[in-house]
């Protein structure tokens, strides 16, 4: 009884989590995707593209959607902003055998024609930041950039820091609405914010390797047409999809 209940918990907050959208109307059967935030405007195209099923996605922080899975939440197909996620559910025997489809870079994202011109005025008195919290692959990926900075440098930026967002559109919300004065993000997140947003490159070494996995979910109804669209991710609308949108494509692509 107790899992029953846990499990219809979850079912509940897949259904209100995030942003839930129907983003196609082809025929077939209804495939539920669970993905990660940064994935939103390429998954949303993808979507309305793929012609083997309708598409109902689910965004929100790829932690809070690995964790419905653990649940029993049954969504056909995950797609997280890192590895590991993937990795750890295919470990437990949760979904398939994940596939890296994606990469992306880390970037500042300041305000244009804002106060903040490079990554050392982060240390400045007054400044405010947005950052993911440490569970979410954003959050992890900042502090992999803030880690390789001198002790004193890095205290000096944390002691900046306003938010620590679930997602990264979080962290996109909070420097569009003016609340901080910069955040972390992935460099697809800032073409497709507000045009008053532009980003500031990092240093490459201070850059983490930002990898994307996506797997099957174990019990999906509609496995096939799940596969199908894992594989799209790597070859077809997907791919041109992800490019459209930033991303770059994954080693040996």
């Amino acid at each position: 009884m107790r899992r029953a209940a846990l499990v219809a918990v979850a079912v509940l907050a897949l259904a209100g989590c995030g942003d839930d959208r129907d983003a196609s109307g082809a025929g077939g059967p209804a495939l539920t995707v669970s993905a990660a935030s940064s994935l939103k405007a390429a998954f949303t195209a993808y979507g309305h593209a793929f012609g083997q099923a309708s598409t109902r996605f689910s965004f929100a922080g790829s932690d809070e959607l690995a964790a419905q899975i653990e649940r029993g939440v049954r969504p056909d197909v995950f797609a997280a902003a890192n590895t590991t996620l993937p990795r750890q559910l295919y470990e437990r025997g949760r979904v398939e055998r994940p596939v890296v489809f994606a990469r992306n870079r880390l970037v500042l994202a300041v305000r244009r024609g804002g106060d903040v011109r490079a990554l050392a005025d982060l240390e400045r008195a007054g400044v405010t930041l947005a950052v993911g919290s440490p569970s979410v692959p954003i959050g992890a990926y900042t502090r992999t950039v803030l880690g390789r900075l001198p002790a004193a440098r890095r205290r000096a930026i944390l002691a900046n820091v306003r938010s620590q967002e679930p997602d990264v559109s979080g962290v996109v919300g909070k420097l569009t609405q003016g609340a901080v004065d910069a955040g972390f993000v992935y460099r697809s997140d800032v073409r497709g914010a507000d045009a008053e947003v532009e980003a500031i490159e990092l240093p490459e070494a201070l850059q983490p390797s930002v990898a994307y996995g996506a797997a099957v979910v174990k019990g999906s109804e509609h496995a096939s047409e799940a596969r199908a669209f894992v594989d799209g991710l790597l070859g077809g609308a997907g791919r041109r999809a992800l490019a459209d949108a930033g991303f770059e494509p994954p080693p040996g692509r």
